[in-house]
């Protein structure tokens, strides 16, 4: 490693510069992670979303006109007409059912986003640890010797 690869001769904005490259690099970087691994679930939620809205959808138009079709095709096969109205009623209730069970089978995939959690926790940890350029005592320091107050 050669003397210039080391930092030593580069001046303090050239430091400073390259930290907050650095930094901002790093902050794209972990921004880009989370959009990937949120795009994923976000297809499984509109899924699912769409799932509760074709349930939704079936409880609200299709269920009076299906149900009366059906109640009467039951009663004209001999069965009271009290009977036929359940029958038919119940069968939708259990489509409803299923297609929320569907939904929220899809709600449990969703996963929080472990990766960008994890190099976020890693970034804070080597952010912690770092510790900031000495400073020089205004008294040793020779140019500020030479300000005077006013």
């Amino acid at each position: 490693m050669s003397a210039a690869d080391d930092g030593t001769d580069r001046s303090l904005g050239q430091l400073v510069a390259s930290a907050t490259a650095e930094m901002s690099a790093l902050v794209h970087d972990e921004i880009a992670l989370a959009k990937a691994e949120l795009r994923q679930d976000a297809k499984r939620a509109g899924i699912s979303s769409a799932a509760f809205a074709s349930a939704g959808a079936l409880a609200l138009f299709a269920l009076p006109v299906l149900s009366f079709a059906a109640a009467y095709g039951i009663h004209n096969l001999g069965l009271g007409l009290a009977w036929s109205f359940l029958i038919v009623g119940g069968a939708f209730l259990v489509l409803a059912g299923l297609l929320v069970a569907i939904a929220v089978a899809k709600i449990k995939k969703i996963k929080k986003p472990e990766k960008s959690i994890s190099s976020a926790k890693e970034t804070a940890a080597v952010l912690q640890k770092a510790k900031p350029h000495p400073r020089v005592a205004p008294a040793d320091h020779p140019v500020l010797e030479s300000v005077t107050r006013s």
